[in-house]
């Protein structure tokens, strides 16, 4: 049976794990992040609880297929839900900027 190339990754605040495997063709997305031994590494990678998996940016699920080439990502959990913290400056009546920083007031224009 032939033969893929995949990278399983793993971000970390402070480093990041890349790990090349070959694997057979037919290799789920699981069978590569059991392959890449994170799992005994990091024992806080729950695959069937918090930690979601995607390959390239898009979330995949744990039984897909993977391709030659591809690049499996293991997420770490949110600290805090995005849509919660917006919500919550909202409520406190700040304004943001783009770019996250807080706003700046516009100068008034002169009628000149």
């Amino acid at each position: 049976m032939a033969t893929i190339r995949v990278e399983v990754v793993y971000a970390l605040p402070r480093q990041q794990e890349l790990i090349e495997l070959k694997l057979e063709e037919g290799a789920t997305v699981r069978d590569a992040v059991e392959a890449s031994g994170l799992l005994g590494k990091y024992p806080d990678i729950d695959l069937d609880g918090h930690n979601k998996l995607g390959i390239f940016a898009k979330l995949a699920k744990a039984d897909t297929v993977l391709r030659d080439r591809d690049r499996v990502e293991i997420y770490r959990p949110l600290i805090a839900d995005p849509k919660a913290v917006r919500k919550k400056r909202a409520a406190e009546g700040k304004v943001m900027k783009k770019g996250g920083g807080p706003a700046e007031e516009k100068p008034e224009a002169s009628g000149a």
